[in-house]
């Protein structure tokens, strides 16, 4: 068995992965060599386990979608921890110990609620636990020694826990009293703080569940319920059903816990902290909403896909600012704050919209830079008011409503909004580098041309970015319009993809996407896909590759369209040193550009079906890093304007 592949990778072809037997157990078979990317396949797998082999590289993205146990310890897998572990629902048991795995637990945990053992030790993980872990109520086991964890352990306080280990890491603060009563805990090898822990703060008080607490609570409801049965002589019809009302609609309320942020992805690189609800009544509803199983309360906000406001009765487009704001509090579903703006502090921090504060201009509408006395900028989008003529009243709010609900590292978030006047504007993060775009496409005197680490670094960010659209909202986004132009740069050159959510207001695909990244099969809007924003996110990744723009009339007539012109030679070693950008001064690695282009030739095939998903672009993007070695330094030969830390690939 020496060398042998993993034949349950071998064997998976796509749309037949239903007829593989439920259980695949090839433990301890001497397994060598690396996981295939088609799991996801294995749709009747229930118990997947290679366990005890010699298996490397990185863990698939996807792994089987209904597995309830998955079992990859004591190999050699090296990488994160797979994210698709969110989408995993039927999930009772992983153990990924062991291994090699490194970087950040993401926040991975909010729709698991099945799992009940969870097992990453002996890796090199690092970082704080996510705060998602507190959603796993029916988390028994938890293994997380001998890793580089950091920071405190609260977030475990209120878990079922009976099997806790948490040794040998680098954890800090005091060690909740909680969590002193699970029967089988080791916290040895920490840097605890000593003495008495403070007391929680006010009006916070936090108190395991156990399964014996649960079953009391069912025998106190089924109690209670025969005491109202046999006490119905005793009480008139009327005052019986008043009870009655009162028991059951406090059955039906879920507890504040019970609603979260739906944070699939959204923390996948280091230094991003998620957003939490806050506690909530049954009219608010927290994150990208789906449907809660036995909650009708909820149906009549989740019968439109977009999840929008109420209809308005008033017949107007634009509403005052108190109005429009009362209506976003009414059914708001993100716990962060978008501000409302009135157009006259708008017009003046603009200079009415004048000329010179004008950043950019669209099919949309344009958008202005807004400066305040507090050095504060920020970038004001103000949509052509044709856009909304014969729309529906709030069809502006559920714009705001459902672009408030996104958050993601590489997006430009939404800060504020105004509608007035028949003026309807969105406000976002100012970013002072501006676009890709200017980057490679426009020279000035204040940046210098970006180093190709860092454009494989801006790739990567805008495919998480796209990735997070596609595959955690609900339903799927599709952006629509991915172009350099609206992938924005921050202080450190990190890309945050704007003009999401935009989607509704393209009519006609071929006025609203820049010239030349359109698919070739979006000749009509009911055309455009997922697959669509893959082709146009390879074409940026041809700029990123070229420096060239994705049309130039300037250049041959065989080479003026750069998809058709850099397809043929994307697998050609020679021919990519010649298609590389100039202003790098052949300043990259050679043996990158084949690895980069192969990617770029998954995005923009003809054919849509041949296109890979963006997951797993971002899995080949994360493993031409990976396959690099990385240090972190001050790069001198640096692009942005003030510092650029950045990766180096040699």
């Amino acid at each position: 068995m020496v060398g042998k592949a993993v034949v349950v990778t071998l064997v998976v072809i796509p749309g037949k992965g239903s007829n593989v037997r439920a259980h695949r157990d090839l433990s301890d078979h001497n397994l060598k060599g690396q996981l295939g990317y088609q799991l996801s396949s294995l749709s009747s797998v229930k118990i997947f386990d290679v366990s005890k082999n010699n298996l490397n590289g990185d863990i698939p993205y996807q792994l089987p979608p209904n597995a309830e146990r998955i079992d990859l310890s004591e190999n050699k897998f090296n990488g994160n921890v797979p994210y698709s572990i969110s989408q995993m629902i039927n999930l009772q048991e992983i153990n990924l110990s062991h291994n090699q795995l490194n970087g950040q637990l993401s926040d991975m945990f909010a729709k698991v609620k099945k799992l009940k053992s969870f097992d990453v030790s002996n890796n090199q993980l690092s970082d704080n636990l996510p705060n998602s872990l507190a959603n796993l109520t029916n988390l028994n086991t938890l293994h997380l020694q001998n890793n580089k964890f950091t920071g405190t352990v609260n977030v475990l306080t209120d878990l079922p826990l009976n099997d806790l280990n948490v040794e040998n890491n680098k954890f800090t603060g005091w060690i909740p009293n909680e969590l002193k009563e699970i029967d089988q805990l080791e916290t040895g090898g920490n840097s605890w703080s000593t003495g008495s822990a403070p007391p929680p703060p006010p009006g916070v008080r936090h108190r395991r569940h156990t399964n014996h607490e649960e079953k009391k609570n069912e025998a106190s409801e089924k109690a209670l319920r025969n005491g109202l049965i046999i006490g119905f002589s005793c009480l008139g019809g009327a005052s019986l059903l008043l009870v009655l009302v009162c028991v059951f609609t406090r059955r039906r309320s879920p507890p504040p816990s019970s609603y979260f942020l739906d944070e699939d992805m959204i923390s996948r690189r280091k230094g991003f902290t998620p957003l939490h609800s806050q506690e909530l009544g049954t009219e608010t509803y927290v994150g990208i909403l789906k449907e809660p199983k036995g909650n009708g309360d909820m149906k009549s906000l989740l019968k439109s896909p977009s999840m929008g406001l109420r209809r308005s009765v008033s017949g107007r487009v634009s509403f005052s600012e108190n109005e429009f704001a009362n209506r976003l509090k009414g059914r708001r579903s993100t716990s962060v704050q978008v501000v409302p703006y009135s157009l006259g502090d708008l017009q003046k921090r603009t200079d009415n919209f004048a000329p010179g504060r004008l950043l950019g201009q669209g099919t949309i509408g344009r958008v202005y830079r807004a400066k305040y006395p507090d050095g504060k900028v920020l970038a004001v989008k103000k949509i052509d008011s044709s856009l909304f003529q014969g729309q529906k009243p709030d069809e502006f709010s559920k714009l705001v409503t459902n672009i408030s609900k996104l958050h993601h590292p590489n997006i430009a978030e939404l800060v504020g909004y105004c509608s007035e006047q028949g003026h309807n504007m969105l406000i976002y993060e100012y970013f002072r580098n501006g676009s890709l775009h200017e980057f490679l496409h426009i020279a000035d005197d204040f940046s210098k041309p970006l180093t190709w680490n860092t454009r494989v670094r801006i790739a990567l960010g805008v495919a998480r970015a796209v990735e997070y659209l596609h595959d955690v909202c609900s339903p799927p986004m599709v952006h629509k319009n991915i172009k350099s132009s609206n992938i924005l740069l921050d202080l450190e050159l990190n890309p945050r993809l704007s003009d999401y959510g935009m989607a509704c207001f393209h009519q006609r695909t071929s006025q609203n996407l820049g010239m030349g990244y359109n698919a070739p099969e979006c000749i009509k809007p009911s055309a455009y896909t997922l697959k669509s924003d893959v082709y146009s996110f390879g074409v940026v990744m041809l700029e990123l590759l070229t420096g060239r723009m994705p049309v130039d009339n300037q250049k041959p007539r065989s080479e003026q369209c750069l998809v058709k012109w850099a397809r043929p030679q994307l697998h050609d070693a020679d021919a990519l040193v010649g298609m590389a950008d100039p202003a790098l001064r052949g300043l990259y690695p050679p043996k990158s550009l084949p690895p980069f282009a192969d990617i770029v030739s998954l995005c923009v095939q003809t054919d849509p079906e041949r296109r890979a998903p963006i997951s797993e672009v971002v899995q080949a993007l994360v493993r031409l890093v990976q396959q690099s070695t990385i240090n972190m330094k001050e790069d001198l030969s640096s692009s942005c304007r003030t510092t650029d830390t950045d990766y180096e690939f040699v």
